[in-house]
C-alpha cells in the first residue's frame, strides 16, 4: 500500500472515530411520548406519581398491577375497601370489565380515573360526554377546583393537553369538583389575570374537568385532564393539583393500573406466554444457549472432504430411441402393436391386479373400477385391442390410435 492510500484510509477513520464519538456524547433528544407507566421517567411518564403515592396514603398498600380490571377484581379479596386508580390518554374497557369496575364501586370502593377518554360502557352507564379541543398549535389552559379549600389556587397547563372537558353529565349523581378555562385573545397572547376583560378576549370556555359520580356506595372520580399527574407538571408547580385530586379517595389500599397504558410494553411474539413464565422463560433461554453451544463445538468437520462422483449416464432413452428408429425403418407395425400391447398388459396385470389372460367385457368392468376411469373409455380400450389382437395384418393408423387410447387411459 503505497503512502497516498494510507493517508486517505487514515483520514476516512479519523472521520468515522469522530462521527462515533459525536454519537456517544450527543445528549439523547426529550422523549415527548404520552406513557404513563409508573417506570418512566420521561416528561409524560407517571415514575413521579406512583413514588409519592404511599406518601399520599401512608397506612396503606400500595399495588401496582399489570393485569386487565376483570382480572384485579375477580380475583381481589372482598369485603376489604380500597381505590383503583387509572391514568393514561385514553381508558377502553370492555363490557365484563366494566361491570367489575361497577360492581366494585357499588359496593363502596372508589375509582379514580385521569383520561381524555373513558370507553363506550362506561360513559353510557354513568351518562357522561366529554369534548375536546385539538389543534396544531399548542394552547394554555387554567385549572381550578371548587372545594373551598383549595378554590384560590390555579394551575396553568400548556404543553401536552388538549382542553378535554365534559359537555354532559347525570346532573342527579354527578359533583363538579373541578374546572378548566381557556380562550383566545385578539393578539393571540393568553393571560389568565385579564380574563374577564371582554375587550382582549374573543372567547372565553370555563367547563368541568374534574367531576364525582356517586354509583351504589361508592363513587367514580373522573378527570379529563390526566396529563397534570405527569412527571413534567409534578416537578414544576402544579404537584399540588394532583395531591388535592387524590385526596377525595377514601383511606384504604390502592391499585394502581398498569395495564391501561399507551407505554406499556406489549410482547408480540408468539413466544409470548413462554417468555411471561419465569420458569419457561429461563428453560428457553436455557436451550437456546445449550443448542448455541453445540453448533460452536460441532461445527468442525468430522471427515476428509467427500470427492463428487460423476453419476452415470442413463442410456435408456438413447436405447429407446434406437430400437424405436429401427422399428419404424422396418415399418414392422404388427411387431410394435405386439409388443406395445404386452407392456400394456403388463401395466394392467402391476398395478390394477386383473387377470388378462382372457381380454372379454368383464375385463373392462374390472379395469375402470379399479382405475377410475369410465366404462365407455375402458371398454373402447378394451375392444380395440381385441381387435388388434385378432388380426394378422396392421397398419400404421393402427398403431397410433392404439398409443394414443393408451396414453389417454393412463392419464
Amino acid at each position: 500500500m503505497d503512502r497516498r492510500s494510507k493517508i486517505i484510509l487514515g483520514i476516512f477513520g479519523l472521520v468515522l472515530l469522530g462521527i462515533i464519538i459525536t454519537e456517544v456524547v450527543r445528549p439523547k433528544p426529550i422523549n415527548w411520548r404520552a406513557s404513563y407507566t409508573s417506570t418512566d421517567k420521561i416528561p409524560f411518564g407517571c415514575y413521579v406519581l406512583f413514588n409519592e403515592l404511599q406518601n399520599l396514603f401512608p397506612n396503606n398498600t400500595v399495588k401496582s398491577t399489570t393485569k386487565s380490571p376483570y382480572e384485579v377484581l375477580t380475583e381481589r379479596p372482598s369485603g376489604k375497601k380500597s381505590n383503583y386508580i387509572f391514568i393514561n390518554d385514553g381508558v377502553d374497557f370492555d363490557e365484563e370489565e366494566t361491570n367489575e369496575l361497577l360492581d366494585y364501586v357499588s359496593e363502596g370502593n372508589d375509582v379514580f380515573i385521569a383520561s381524555t377518554y373513558f370507553g363506550y360502557y362506561l360513559s353510557d352507564t354513568l351518562n357522561i360526554g366529554i369534548d375536546s379541543n385539538y389543534g396544531v398549535a399548542e394552547d394554555s389552559m387554567e385549572v381550578t377546583l371548587t372545594n373551598r379549600k383549595f378554590k384560590s389556587k390555579k394551575f396553568y397547563y400548556s404543553r401536552g393537553v388538549n382542553m378535554t372537558r365534559f359537555n354532559s353529565v347525570d346532573t342527579a349523581n354527578t359533583t363538579a369538583l373541578g374546572y378548566l378555562r381557556f380562550g383566545w385573545a385578539d393578539d393571540q397572547e393568553l393571560d389568565f389575570g385579564i380574563l374577564a376583560d371582554p375587550e382582549r378576549y374573543k372567547e372565553i370556555v370555563q367547563k368541568p374537568n374534574f367531576i364525582k359520580t356517586k354509583f351504589g356506595k361508592g363513587n367514580f372520580y373522573l378527570s379529563t385532564t390526566p396529563q397534570a399527574y405527569t412527571n413534567y407538571y409534578l416537578l414544576g408547580d402544579n404537584q399540588a393539583y394532583a395531591a388535592h385530586t387524590l385526596s377525595y379517595l377514601k383511606n384504604g389500599e390502592v391499585y394502581w393500573d398498569n395495564y391501561e397504558k399507551s407505554g406499556r410494553v406489549v410482547i408480540d411474539s408468539p413466544l409470548r406466554f413462554v417468555l411471561n413464565q419465569a420458569s419457561l422463560k429461563w428453560a428457553y433461554y436455557l436451550t437456546m444457549v445449550g443448542l448455541l453451544i453445540f453448533v460452536i463445538f460441532r461445527a468442525k468437520r468430522e471427515q476428509r472432504i467427500i470427492p463428487v462422483i460423476t453419476p452415470l449416464e442413463n442410456s435408456s432413452i438413447e436405447f429407446a430411441r434406437t430400437v424405436g428408429s429401427l422399428y419404424f425403418q422396418h415399418k414392422d407395425y404388427s411387431n410394435l402393436i405386439a409388443k406395445k400391447l404386452n407392456y400394456f398388459l403388463e401395466y394392467i396385470r402391476s398395478n390394477f391386479y386383473i387377470d388378462t389372460t382372457v381380454i372379454n367385457e368383464k375385463t373392462a368392468r374390472d379395469l375402470a373400477a379399479k382405475s377410475g376411469k369410465s366404462l365407455t373409455e375402458t371398454k373402447e380400450l378394451i375392444d380395440w385391442i381385441s381387435h388388434l389382437k385378432n388380426k394378422t395384418v396392421h397398419t400404421e393408423q393402427d398403431m397410433i390410435t392404439l398409443n394414443k387410447k393408451i396414453t389417454s387411459f393412463k392419464q
